[in-house]
């Protein structure tokens, strides 16, 4: 199906014009799952993975943008910043993509509980790397291995103690009326490049009702064809950050950011401009 679709052309600064593109899509005629329940329906999944079909190569092909684009989810007010093109600023520190792949693979190096370090079980994927791990701003929360989701539990279990208990026999949840930034230690994930991913304990953890909190780290992940298993990390961990997708250099990055700011990126005449959130 070709349809147009209409962008916000930045024409300068936190200033946009409508353009309106042609794309082809597909169309669902019969959804399952949640998909299909009120609370979980969507009206459509717009595609920025590295196929030729997404939208951002289907953008780029036209010439019309880089196949470049940024997010920042703000969990605090809402919304957020979501830009097609070269990001000028803020500064954003890059791990390369592991090539031939549909997602966003990365090399995961390790992780650590407050420095205190987690070992990466031997069934983890190898991409050519150490640790398989996918970034997915299409998940909602983050997905670990069995043995490495029990590992992390019990590192930051060990460090501020909690009764466990299962809540819809998916969620870890807990009693606690402290301040959980103040209690909770922070996770960090390590990757190639030495690009560190930082976990806050806001971020990780979700309050069910007054002082009722469950952990979003979740037991499963996906696994490859021969067996092993792959890290997913979803919005759990990627919110209140600028993540950066650079297919044009095979890298992806992000960095601590207030995501009801404004950053910089740059147009196709190379001038660069600032493009506000929309909270």
């Amino acid at each position: 199906v070709r349809d147009n679709i209409t962008l916000d052309q930045v024409t300068g600064n936190l200033r946009t014009a409508p353009l309106a593109q042609e794309v082809v899509f597909g169309c669902g005629s019969n959804q399952s799952g949640q998909l299909g329940q009120t609370d979980s329906a969507v009206d459509g999944i717009m595609g920025f993975g590295q196929a030729n079909t997404s939208i951002i190569s289907q953008l780029a092909s036209k010439g019309n943008a880089k196949r470049v684009f940024s997010h920042c989810l703000d969990n605090v007010n809402g919304g957020g910043i979501f830009a097609i093109g070269e990001l000028e600023s803020p500064m954003v520190k890059t791990t390369p993509l592991v090539p031939n792949q549909v997602h966003y693979n990365v090399i995961l190096k390790g992780i650590d509980v407050d420095g205190d370090a987690v070992d990466l079980p031997p069934s983890l994927a190898s991409f050519g790397g150490n640790g398989g791990t996918i970034i997915d701003s299409g998940t909602t929360l983050a997905y670990l291995p069995e043995n490495l989701y029990k590992a992390v539990l019990d590192k930051i279990t060990a460090k501020q103690p909690v009764k466990l208990h299962m809540v819809q026999e998916t969620f870890a949840c807990f009693s606690f009326t402290s301040n959980t930034d103040k209690a909770f230690p922070v996770v960090n994930f390590h990757f190639e490049d030495s690009l560190k991913l930082t976990v806050y304990p806001h971020d990780y953890l979700f309050s069910l009702r007054e002082d009722m909190y469950c952990f979003g780290w979740q037991s499963g992940g996906m696994t490859t064809q021969d067996g092993s298993d792959v890290i997913l990390l979803g919005d759990l961990v990627l919110s209140n950050k600028l993540v950066v997708y650079d297919l044009e250099n095979e890298v992806i990055g992000w960095a601590e950011h207030n995501c009801s700011s404004s950053i910089k990126v740059k147009d196709g005449s190379g001038a660069a401009y600032s493009i506000g959130a929309d909270n």
